[in-house]
This record gives structure tokens, C-alpha cells and sequence, in this order.
């Protein structure tokens, strides 16, 4: 066949649909939901997921926070090419494909916000505005001050959507998790043994996975978090040879140079390359990202564009950034754990594992938005730091009955390594990551 008679081509999806974990919706209802105009409707799809459907000329892109998504608009003499994908350099090895890749740079690819449905029309030149419209919303201060209540309520939505994960699981694979002895995974990791228990599952299948690089403090605190409980024998702890730690493949495979997110990122990796070498056929891996974005737990004093005011003020701010009709927001990017959130899911993703982050869920994010920080924290920061041990603590003890230790908040990254380790493995400062990102396409 000529090329001349071949069928213009003005959309490739190539998102991998098998990547999504939706609990209550057959694909042809999520479908429905997307291109229906309905909000509401999207909002009730239960899950991570990332999802395009093009009608016409029209196309439509909604994601939450666990699935990563981006589209690059290309032109072609008979018209334009948008293509939708995870990543960019699956966007550019598509465009050499058809020899169009010369148009390709990584900030001309669009991240789709999550909890937005991203209307697009494909219709040449001038390029067209995405239409964006939100469809996950959560009513803000709806809790009452009750901590014991606020904490029974968000574990109890925790483990509301880890026990339907659970049930979409094989009942004779193993499941991990990407366990530092800290409040989100080791919430995650109670919250799921619970379950297990509950469900007649044998919690002999789970397993706890800590890194150690030349016997970084988490490796302890993993220890004595189980150990208090009972727990120990849960524990897997990793040992890598920091000669076999390299920011730069974190940055090729995250697609970013944010210091902190490659930070985490490297780690992630090393961490799911171990697990994938002495495991080769595991697959189920959950952790607790979200946890911080959803209780606001991070220094505020480190980022100088925030104050207590700005953090307690605006609605997930932590999950989306300023948002999208915000001059601060990147349109390559999107903003805040919306962005983020490739440091923990493209690990897991390129060494094979389906990743599930069940703190970043709308189901869960609604519960932690309803709690009413300013009446709780009275503008305090240390009233604000300390809210997150409380809540969670009581939470897994209401649902599962342990008294889950607390320990003093710490990076993941900062708790594999001790603090020259760390600082013989990473650049001095971002522009070195931004500086090697940008040379990736040069």
C-alpha cells in the first residue's frame, strides 16, 4: 500500500490500559463517564487510573494522581497529530516512527492535571486551548475536632480501598511494601496485614522492603517498628552498594529534575531493582505515598513560596500545586504531588511492578481534606507537624487494633543513607539535574 492511500492518522493513545485499578466500573462505563460532559460521573470512578477517549474531533483526558499522562500536539500536512502517552520519550520514539520527531522537545509535551477532565479538539492550526474541568472537588472543614474520629474516619478509608485491592489480587501472588518504619507505609503495611487477617487471606504473602545503603537509619527504625508489634518477621531489608545508585537513570526515567522528587526517585529505584533481581516474577507492590500531601506534613520553612496561611487556605495544595488557572502552573508538568507523584510510580512501573498508592485515592483525599486544620493547628506549625502522628495513630489503632509507633518525621531518601553516603551519591544543587535532563534531547 502507497502512502498516499493509508488513512490519515490524527490520534495514537498509547497509554497501557493495563496499568489502571478500577474497582467498580467496566471499561465501557468508564468511557461513558469520561466523554459524558458529567463531572460527578468521573468522579465516581474508584481507582488509580489514566484515561483518553476521543469522539469526533473531540478528545477527552482525565487521570488521578497515581496515573501519569501527557499528550504533544505534531503537524502533519494533513492536519494535526496528537498522540497521548505515560511519557515523553514514549512520545518522541512514536513521532521517529513517523519521521516527525524534529518537532519533539520534552516542554512542548503536556502533562494532564489530575482530577480535571482535559477537553482538546483536534483541528490544525492555530493549536487549540485545552477546556478544563474539574471533577473531584472534596468539601472542605466537614469533620468534626474529635481526632479520635478524624483518625477512625481516614484509616477507615484507607482501608476501604486497600481491601478492594486486595480482592483484584490473585490469591497466590505476594504483595510488598515499600515499608521505612514511617507513619504512611507503616500504616500501609498494618492496614493491609489487618485485612489479610480479616479477609482469610494468609498474610504469609506480605513482605515489608526496606533499603539499606551502608546501613542508613531506616534499616533500625523498620526493625523497631515491627519488632514493637510483633511483626519482624515481615521485614526484608535490602542492602545496595551505593556504587550501584546513579541520580541520572532516576532522571531518564522519572523525566524531571525537581532535587528532592530525584532524590526520592533514585532511591525508589534502587530500592525495586533489588527487589526485582531476587524476586523476577513478583509483581503486587503497594506504598504510602500521599500521606504527607494529604496532612500538609511537610517543612513549610523550606519552600519560600509558602507560608502556614497559603498551606491551611487552599485546597489540596499539596496534591495539585496552585492550580490550573494559576500563573505559577506548569502546563509540562502540572504542580505539587500531580507532578510529583513519577518519583514513586515510574520505578515501580520500569522495573515491572503494578505500583498502588492507596493514600493518594479521591476516596481517601476527600476524608483528609474534610479535617478542619485551621481550628485543629490554630496557624501553628508545630500544632500542624504534630497533627499527622495523632490522626494516623489513632486511626490504625480504631481499625486495627495496634499501637502503631511514631517516630520523628524523616525523608525517605534522608533515612536510606547516612548523611555523607548521601550527600557522595547526589548533585550539590538542581541545576546539575536540570542541566543532564535538558542534554537527554539536545
Amino acid at each position: 500500500m502507497s502512502n498516499s492511500t493509508q488513512p490519515v492518522q490524527n490520534f495514537a493513545n498509547l497509554l497501557d490500559y493495563n496499568n489502571n485499578i478500577i474497582f467498580n466500573m467496566t471499561p465501557k462505563e468508564v468511557t461513558e463517564a469520561i466523554i459524558s460532559g458529567d463531572a460527578s460521573r468521573v468522579r465516581n470512578i474508584e481507582g488509580q487510573f489514566a484515561i483518553v477517549e476521543k469522539v469526533g474531533q473531540e478528545v477527552f483526558m482525565a487521570r488521578s494522581i497515581g496515573r501519569p499522562m501527557r499528550y504533544f500536539l505534531a503537524k502533519q500536512v494533513a492536519g494535526p497529530l496528537l498522540i497521548v502517552a505515560e511519557r515523553m520519550d514514549e512520545i518522541y520514539e512514536f513521532l521517529k516512527s513517523k519521521n516527525l520527531h524534529s518537532q519533539f522537545h520534552p516542554s512542548y509535551t503536556r502533562m494532564v492535571p489530575a482530577h480535571h477532565v482535559v477537553r482538546l479538539q483536534v483541528i490544525g492550526c492555530p493549536d487549540p486551548n485545552p477546556v478544563y474541568t474539574r471533577f473531584f472537588d472534596p468539601q472542605r472543614n466537614r469533620l468534626t475536632n474529635d481526632l479520635d474520629e478524624i483518625g477512625k474516619a481516614y484509616i477507615g478509608a484507607l482501608a476501604n480501598e486497600c481491601q478492594k485491592w486486595l480482592k483484584m489480587i490473585p490469591e497466590n501472588e505476594p504483595i510488598g511494601v515499600l515499608f521505612s518504619g514511617g507513619i504512611d507505609s507503616g500504616s500501609v503495611f498494618l492496614v493491609m496485614y489487618h485485612l489479610m487477617l480479616k479477609m482469610g487471606l494468609s498474610p504469609q504473602r506480605l513482605k515489608a522492603f526496606t533499603l539499606s545503603i551502608n546501613n542508613g537509619p531506616d534499616a533500625d527504625q523498620a526493625h523497631q517498628f515491627l519488632d514493637e508489634l510483633g511483626l519482624s518477621l515481615f521485614l526484608e531489608v535490602l542492602d545496595v552498594p551505593k556504587s550501584e545508585v546513579n541520580y541520572k537513570e532516576a532522571i531518564k526515567v522519572v523525566e524531571d529534575y525537581k532535587r528532592l522528587d530525584i532524590e526520592s526517585a533514585t532511591l525508589s529505584l534502587a530500592l525495586c531493582k533489588k527487589i526485582r533481581q531476587l524476586y523476577p516474577d513478583w509483581k503486587y507492590m503497594a506504598d504510602g505515598e500521599g500521606g504527607d500531601e494529604n496532612l500538609k506534613d511537610y517543612p513549610i520553612e523550606e519552600n519560600t513560596e509558602l507560608t502556614i496561611r497559603s498551606v491551611l487556605n487552599n485546597s489540596m495544595l499539596y496534591q495539585e500545586g496552585w492550580g490550573v488557572d494559576k500563573i505559577k502552573h506548569s502546563l509540562t508538568y502540572t504542580g505539587g504531588q500531580s507532578r510529583g507523584h513519577v518519583r514513586s510510580y515510574a520505578p515501580q512501573r520500569t522495573m515491572g511492578f503494578k505500583d498502588f498508592s492507596p493514600y493518594s485515592l479521591p476516596n481517601v483525599i476527600e476524608v483528609a481534606e474534610g479535617i478542619p486544620f485551621i481550628a485543629l493547628t490554630n496557624w501553628s506549625e508545630e500544632e500542624l507537624y504534630a497533627l499527622k502522628g495523632e490522626i494516623v495513630k489513632r486511626g490504625v489503632k480504631a481499625i486495627t487494633g495496634f499501637d502503631m509507633p511514631v517516630f520523628e518525621k524523616r525523608r525517605f531518601q534522608k533515612g536510606v543513607a547516612d548523611e555523607n553516603t548521601f550527600n557522595e551519591m547526589f548533585a550539590a544543587n538542581e541545576m546539575e539535574y536540570r542541566l543532564y535532563f535538558n542534554s537527554l534531547y539536545a
